[in-house]
């Protein structure tokens, strides 16, 4: 390839070339034509990017701390590292306590029933020790700069209005035990030489049926924050990030209505969504609301048949990696890193049987999926700090555009239309002649 000239990253529809630098970049057009063309503006400037990964469930943790160490550092080369084709993931999710997708469900603070610990004296970060905590400091060997979000699934059974796992409500006489709770993870985490970035102050609260899961309404949720976790945070000169929500775009009533409270405002850093009900547009409804706190996309299960003979990237690239950029969101995660062939570990009574993993383990093989694929063209180029520019929409060509830290810009563009197509690329007075099969994405950086 030229010096100088623009690289192209493919992924094509028929698995032909999945995520391959093209050894053709972009050229320059020759002459004038009458294709569409998407016109990258870096003078309008939208919000700055944190990063682009997945969720380093129990689970994950589990399969990659099994690999041998030769196989696992490999893997972990590939995902976090950004040279030659490794992908930069560079934001981590990880669940305090279990999530859906550990072996079996825990707290960092379990007690027999009717036993309770105030002080969180017996607070101990207990399984994640074995698989989560000696792989987070791999990665963190690769990226030290990596953004790591924690979110949990639910507290410890005796906060609970039912001892058990699933659903429940957090009793408000253990809010301020739970605001401590919270503090220990932190502060446990960093003594790991993990660096909390951010946590979430439930994972999907309106959704009580998962195993472990907490119902927390609106209300309450901004009662913990300001009276409680925020003010805990504080007290222990806590930096990191609390951020409200978590659950899916079909409600942005719910983290509007807390962050109108000013009280509980002051110490929240932003909204997290999944996008498992409502529209994308919703993330751009809060920030419209409130456009002093950011917005983050947490959660997005993306899955395929293994052995497909075609792969559907233009789905999640278009839903995700450009809905959620374009509609504010200072990251995109993907649900979860890595699994088994059989989609385990997951919990009984509603843990996710179909949750593949970015990268499918088995033994020290791994395979790459859907997942892998579609978060790969952001992570590799859109590096953290950079900002997204105006680019405009086009009909069948689903596009977002980024100006990096160094001064590259990075266009990704999703072919969702019935046909191939052939377009411009203009920035700047330049413009570059492109074509992209049906089907197709394309990420393209000059």
């Amino acid at each position: 390839m030229a010096q100088g000239q623009p690289q192209v990253w493919l992924t094509k529809a028929d698995r032909t070339a999945l995520f391959t630098r093209q050894a053709t970049g972009l050229s320059l057009a020759k002459v004038k034509n009458k294709q569409l063309t998407i016109v990258v503006n870096d003078k309008e400037t939208f919000q700055r990017m944190d990063g682009f990964g997945y969720a380093l469930t129990g689970g994950s943790a589990q399969h990659v701390v099994k690999m041998s160490a030769p196989a696992r550092a490999a893997l972990l080369k590939e995902l976090f590292a950004t040279n030659g084709n490794n992908i930069g993931v560079s934001y981590i999710r990880l669940s305090i306590g279990a999530s859906d997708l550990n072996e079996k469900v825990f707290s960092y603070n379990d007690l027999p029933e009717g036993e309770t610990d105030l002080e969180q004296a017996k607070f101990d970060l207990g399984p994640d020790k074995a698989d989560v905590i000696p792989v987070m400091k791999e990665i963190l060997a690769i990226n030290p700069k990596i953004k790591i979000m924690g979110s949990p699934w639910s507290p410890p059974l005796w906060m609970k209005t039912t001892y058990d796992a699933r659903g429940g409500m957090l009793k408000p006489e253990y809010y301020g035990a739970y605001a401590k709770y919270f503090v220990r993870y932190v502060q446990e985490m960093q003594k790991m030489g993990i660096p909390i970035d951010a946590i979430t102050v439930q994972n999907e609260p309106l959704h009580p049926g998962n195993n472990p899961s907490l119902f927390m309404a609106a209300p309450d949720q901004a009662l913990f924050v300001k009276q409680f976790l925020g003010p805990a945070f504080a007290k222990a000169h806590i930096k990191t990030k609390i951020i409200i929500y978590d659950h899916n775009a079909d409600r942005p009533d719910y983290p509007i209505s807390i962050l109108d409270d000013p009280e509980a405002k002051k110490y929240i850093a932003g909204s997290a969504f999944h996008l498992y009900g409502g529209k994308i547009e919703a993330l751009t409804d809060v920030h419209n609301a409130h456009p002093d706190k950011n917005i983050y996309f947490s959660e997005q299960m993306v899955v395929e048949q293994p052995d497909a003979a075609t792969i559907n990237i233009v789905n999640p690239v278009k839903r995700l990696i450009i809905g959620a950029t374009r509609n504010w969101s200072k990251n995109v995660l993907e649900w979860n890193l890595a699994a088994d062939p059989e989609n385990k570990p997951y919990t009984d009574r509603g843990g996710c049987s179909m949750c593949q993993g970015a990268v499918t383990i088995n033994g020290d093989r791994y395979s790459r999926n859907l997942a892998y694929f579609s978060i790969a063209h952001a992570s590799k180029f859109v590096r953290p700090g950079s900002v997204r520019v105006a680019s405009n929409e086009l009909n069948g060509l689903a596009n977002v555009a980024f100006k990096t830290p160094d001064g590259k810009h990075v266009l990704i563009v999703a072919n969702t239309g019935k046909e191939a197509a052939a377009f411009n690329i203009s920035q700047n007075g330049k413009t570059y002649a492109a074509a992209l099969d049906k089907g197709a994405v394309a990420t393209y950086i000059w």
